[in-house]
């Protein structure tokens, strides 16, 4: 439902890769615009924070970039909450790759997640609320697409996980947010392919964009040091995601 004249925000549900540091999730985020919320991923230990905001999972659509449990085993828990506090309520569209199905599947096959979800291909949808949806295949360990939310005066793009592509331009240019992996500190890994980032490289990806926002870091990190790197190669506002954290947009 929209509601004219609401906040556009973006609230921080989890930050870690990997695993979630104590006190902390991995991947997660809530996107708020006139009333309309959106889930993008939903890691591990995540749903507690979304739990705070929306008491019974009642969110408008999640978006979900790849398989890997730190960005979507908690889309399960999340089927629960829906089952038992709201059985007759309409499936949450849920676009996502082939593969995170199966992985909620294996996680809970009763119900099955396609019962409590409407179940959307994320590579072919063009439309999810009031936002045109597009999309990009970023560099990983499985298949993991990159979106780009637009809706009048607003844009908000988001890696998942990525190594450094030339893709990420086009998904960062114009704007208003760009959510990136920054998994890794420091000189670059000689190693190649690429399937997760430095704060410095997701800096160089972010560019066009007007804010940059870093994620995924690996446990321990000192986000710090993250964020000063990134900003010595990004003219815009840097900011490290943390847990409860909530952006104005």
């Amino acid at each position: 439902m929209t509601v004219p004249g609401s906040a556009r925000t973006l609230t921080v549900l989890g930050s870690c890769g990997a695993w979630p540091e104590p006190g902390r999730a991995c991947a997660g985020f809530l996107l708020e615009y006139d009333g309309f919320k959106v889930v993008l991923d939903l890691g591990y230990a995540a749903l507690p924070a979304l739990l705070t905001h929306c008491p019974e999972g009642e969110v408008d659509a999640v978006i979900v970039t790849h398989q890997h449990p730190d960005h979507c085993v908690d889309v399960s828990a999340l089927a629960r909450v829906r089952y038992y506090l709201a059985p007759d309520a309409a499936p949450i569209p849920l676009c996502c790759p082939p593969g995170v199905l199966d992985v909620l599947r294996a996680l809970e096959p009763r119900p099955d997640p396609a019962t409590v979800f409407d179940v959307r291909d994320l590579a072919s949808t063009r439309e999810i609320g009031p936002f045109r949806l597009e999309t990009a295949l970023l560099p990983h360990y499985v298949t993991n697409l990159g979106v780009r939310l637009s809706a009048p005066d607003l844009t908000v793009a988001y890696t998942g996980d990525s190594g450094p592509a030339p893709e990420l331009g086009k998904l960062a240019n114009g704007a208003d947010m760009f959510i990136s992996d920054a998994t890794l500190q420091g000189a670059s890994p000689p190693t190649t392919p690429r399937y997760v980032m430095t704060a410095t490289e997701a800096a160089r990806g972010a560019a066009g964009a007007k804010r940059l926002l870093l994620t995924h870091f690996w446990p321990g990190s000192d986000r710090a040091v993250s964020v000063a790197e990134a900003r010595a190669v990004f003219d815009g506002e840097v900011l490290a995601a943390e847990e409860g954290l909530t952006i104005t947009l």
